[in-house]
C-alpha cells in the first residue's frame, strides 16, 4: 500500500508543478496533497506541524495567485480583460506549436484583451506588460514553492527508503 501512496503523492507533486504554470491548477496547493498522502504511509510519521506550515504556506500562495496579477494590471493601467487575457494566451502558448509559447501566449493574450477594452494601442501595450509581469511573477512564486515541496518529498523518500522500499 505505501508504494501505491508513495506513486499517487508523486502524480500530485508533478501536478502541482504543472500547476504552477496553468491558471487552471492550484500548484501549491496540489502538491501539499501530495505531501499529505506521502505522509499517510505507514513508513513516514506524521508530522503535523511541518503539514500545517507547508499547508498555510500554500494557501497564503493561492491568494497570492490573485493578488499579484492584479497589481501588476492595476499598477500599468490595465484591466480584467487584461488579465483574462492572460490566462488565455497561456493555455494557447502552452497549446500551440511556436517556441517560447508559454512567454509569448501570455503577453499577445494580455495585449489582446486590453485592445478589446481599450480603444489606444499605447496604452493597451503598457496595461499588457503590466498584465504580463505580475503573471510571471505570480508564477514564479508558485513554481518556487512547488519546487521547494518537491524537495521535501524526495528528501523524506531518500530518509525512510529502507522502512519504504
Amino acid at each position: 500500500m505505501d508504494i501505491f501512496l508513495i506513486i499517487v503523492a508523486a502524480i500530485f507533486m508533478i501536478i502541482g508543478i504543472l500547476g504552477s504554470f496553468l491558471p487552471i491548477l492550484p500548484g501549491p496547493l496540489t502538491s501539499w496533497l501530495g505531501l499529505l498522502i506521502f505522509h499517510c504511509t505507514d513508513a513516514v510519521p506524521m508530522n503535523w506541524t511541518f503539514l500545517i506550515i507547508t499547508l498555510v504556506i500554500a494557501i497564503f500562495i493561492w491568494f497570492l495567485d490573485y493578488i499579484i496579477p492584479a497589481m501588476g494590471t492595476k499598477k500599468f493601467g490595465g484591466s480584467r480583460a487584461g488579465m483574462i487575457g492572460t490566462s488565455v494566451g497561456l493555455i494557447v502558448g502552452l497549446i500551440a506549436p511556436i517556441p517560447f509559447g508559454i512567454i509569448i501566449g501570455p503577453f499577445i493574450g494580455a495585449l489582446i484583451g486590453e485592445l478589446i477594452n481599450k480603444s489606444e494601442f499605447d496604452k493597451a501595450v503598457k496595461a499588457a506588460f503590466g498584465s504580463f509581469l505580475g503573471f510571471i511573477a505570480s508564477t514564479f512564486i508558485k513554481f518556487i514553492v512547488t519546487i521547494i515541496y518537491l524537495g521535501f518529498f524526495i528528501a523524506k523518500l531518500v530518509e525512510y527508503k529502507d522502512l519504504l522500499f
